[in-house]
């Protein structure tokens, strides 16, 4: 068991985070003022320079590393903001990788090496009105005519909707009640009958565009089938691994803000000294800093173990659920410290914690992830329509 970083983990790291902070504060602060997305010719550039489909095989226009080396990289991007990270998180652990996994060759040679090159950014779409948590609740339908799928209903909060170029659809391919009838078709936005409603104002998360998507009997190819009805399973162990992406978001806006708030508690002076020598100040370092930490590790614990594979809902659940919790109290303790300088839209802290709370949302809110570990610890699942 070695918990360092290999000279080449580490070199790629150091390459993430000098592209980050130098080219990046100001793409940021624009995407934070005007809640557009980073722009398309950014994300070329990130293909450009390697920062997509970091774990994607080099058969698909990938680097071909492991799953840690995309969780570095999007760390360093996501700690100057999520939205600009965004782009790397959707190509390393997104939606991407299960297009990857489970699709057609067809489909996988059409989609995913346009993504590695940042020609397109594709998105999920997994909840709905009346399934969010209750994912299996989903209603929106595909059914299959000869050689054609038709998809029919809609899909709520899905973080790139209306500007993603493709979707993986979560649909029900039968009338089977919970998961044994869902599967995942992909979408291209531009298809006749695939429409968007207006972009989602939230509180926190601008710059990751969000709206409603509906689908008017939208005809695919049979090769848009990602993975048949009766596969949700399949897709739930890909989405383990978006778990550990979206702690990684997490746990940058929570590190993110350790490192300002250590750069401004050496520098800001109260009753004529730099207030680092307060011991209060002190103990609130530590403690942030014993939280970071902690949920690096669980979540690279969670990529370390599976290897070249996904991680398991344990290990993903464990990370997601702490990553999302110490993200909240570290970025409120950093801007306590920084009293109104962390409260000023001037300075990205306040951004930090409106974002912290978004990833204790997204993907499986906080409490969700404790059912899948008590669930793990006792070894069966729950039925939570039991009266």
């Amino acid at each position: 068991m070695d918990f360092r970083l290999t000279e080449d983990q580490v070199m790629l790291q150091e390459q993430a985070r000098r592209f980050a902070r130098e080219q990046l504060p100001a793409l940021a602060a624009e995407l934070e003022a005007t809640n557009r997305p980073v722009p398309h010719e950014m994300v070329a550039r990130y293909g450009e320079m390697g920062f997509l489909g970091i774990n994607v095989s080099e058969a698909y226009g990938g680097l071909g590393l492991g799953n840690l080396e995309a969780l570095l990289v999007i760390e360093e991007f996501a700690k100057v903001s999520a939205a600009v990270a965004f782009p790397v998180f959707e190509s390393c652990v997104g939606p991407v990788r299960a297009i990857e996994h489970f699709a057609a060759e067809s489909l996988r040679q059409r989609v995913v090496p346009r993504v590695c090159s940042g020609e397109i950014v594709v998105a999920v779409a997994m909840s709905e009105p009346n399934a969010g948590s209750a994912l299996t609740d989903l209603s929106t339908k595909a059914r299959i005519e000869g050689d054609t799928v038709i998809l029919s209903g809609n899909k709520r909060w899905c973080s790139g909707g209306g500007h993603a170029d493709g979707y993986v659809v979560y649909c029900r391919f039968d009338d089977v009640p919970g998961a044994k009838g869902i599967g995942a078709v992909y979408v291209e936005k531009g298809t006749p009958g695939f429409s968007f409603g207006p972009q989602e104002e939230l509180m926190g998360f601008r710059g990751v565009p969000s709206s409603d998507l509906y689908f008017d009997d939208v005809e695919l190819p049979l090769d848009a089938i990602i993975v048949p009805g009766g596969g949700f399973k399949r897709l739930m162990e890909a989405f383990d691994l978006e778990r550990c992406g979206n702690a990684t978001m997490g746990l940058a806006q929570a590190s993110g803000a350790l490192e300002d708030v250590v750069e401004y508690v050496q520098e800001r002076e109260q009753f004529g000294r730099p207030i680092i020598e307060f011991q209060a100040v002190q103990m609130k370092l530590a403690e942030m800093k014993i939280r970071v930490e902690a949920a690096r590790l669980l979540i690279h614990r969670a990529a370390a173990n599976a290897e070249a594979g996904i991680p398991s809902v344990l290990d993903s659940s464990l990370a997601k659920c702490y990553a999302n919790e110490i993200a909240r109290e570290v970025t409120g303790m950093a801007m306590q410290l920084m009293g109104g300088y962390g409260y000023s839209k001037q300075y990205p802290m306040e951004r930090r914690m409106r974002d912290a709370w978004g990833w204790g949302i997204a993907g499986g809110a906080i409490d969700i992830q404790k059912t899948n570990i008590a669930a793990a610890m006792v070894g069966r699942r729950f039925n939570q329509r039991a009266g």
